[in-house]
């Protein structure tokens, strides 16, 4: 896992599907573990939320699927 901003440990949010398909953003894991939904800003602002794909991830990334505008 990287490390985010504050020294706190990130993976990389592979997000597929809905406006920001395929893009990738940091984010910081939770109790040693992707978080369960992540939300996500597009380029004109608009708040998205994605879900993490499986819980049985590993590695430096993890894919997130589009659920809806917030």
């Amino acid at each position: 896992m990287a490390e985010g901003g504050a020294g706190a440990p990130s993976i990389t949010a592979v997000l597929k599907g809905g406006p920001l398909d395929g893009r990738r953003i940091e984010t910081e894991v939770v109790q040693g573990r992707p978080p369960g939904t992540i939300d996500a800003r597009g380029d004109d602002g608009t708040a998205m939320r994605y879900c993490l794909v499986e819980w049985t991830q590993s590695g430096p990334t993890a894919e997130y699927e589009f659920l809806y505008l917030v």
